[in-house]
């Protein structure tokens, strides 16, 4: 039997239930959908989080491609549950880029795996897609600078570290030129693509501890160098 037989065989629970088993107040999350919701910040209990135990499975007997570590991780939790401890899997938001490559999706495998399966693997909550829009948005700003008459950042457009994003394997993205076209399609210049989990921005939304840190985190964002050499920021 496949994963996906396996994971359309289970019914699954409202995440209003798993939430209360956790002991989290169900109107305090942000639901996605019968199956799926967000917890707050403030849901986290320091104090209890220090005296509890962290395992952290990192590349764990992996096969070439490096499956494994999901399945493994999920099979412990679950194992250790059985035992009667209580304990949660903590996973990262796959990208899209294995899930279409040969690893395939990143929710485990078997009867070791988390659910809806397909819904984690293609979109989630959209995390991902918000990351990539505001990515490409500073992108877009930075072109948009070096196309105007005034060019009021005076970037040379060869120092330029600020890439684009997009949550898809594609390697022919991976070095580019952009601005082709004439004078109303910008100035052409070598750029690429990366995948979306790499993005600055994935990074500083994962250290952030509330809204005014991502402002001054992101604000702090290098982007290139004037024709004076000096430094630019987002």
């Amino acid at each position: 039997m496949t994963d996906l037989q396996i994971a359309k065989k289970i019914i699954l629970k409202p995440i209003s239930e798993i939430a209360e088993s956790l002991g989290i107040n169900p109107d305090e999350i942000e639901m996605y959908g019968k199956y799926k919701a967000k917890i707050p910040l403030k849901a986290i209990d320091r104090e209890r989080a220090d005296a509890s135990n962290l395992i952290l499975v990192s590349a764990i007997s992996p096969t070439p491609a490096g499956e494994g570590k999901t399945t493994m991780s999920i099979g412990l939790s679950e194992g250790l549950n059985r035992l009667g401890k209580k304990t949660t899997v903590v996973l990262r938001e796959p990208s899209l880029g294995p899930v279409f490559g040969i690893k395939g999706g990143a929710t485990g495998g078997g009867y070791s795996q988390v659910l809806p399966m397909e819904d984690i693997n293609l979109h989630f909550t959209g995390d991902f897609s918000a990351i990539e829009k505001s990515h490409n948005l500073l992108a877009a700003l930075i072109d948009n600078n070096i196309q105007s008459k005034t060019n009021t950042l005076q970037i040379d457009p060869r120092t330029i570290t600020w890439k684009r994003v997009m949550d898809l394997n594609d390697r022919a993205l991976r070095r580019v030129i952009v601005g082709l076209g004439g004078t109303t399609s910008g100035v052409p210049r070598e750029t690429g693509f990366d995948i979306t989990a790499a993005s600055e921005i994935m990074a500083i939304l994962c250290l952030a501890d509330n809204i005014d840190d991502l402002k001054r985190r992101l604000g702090n964002i290098f982007i290139g160098f004037t024709y004076d050499k000096n430094p630019i920021y987002a």
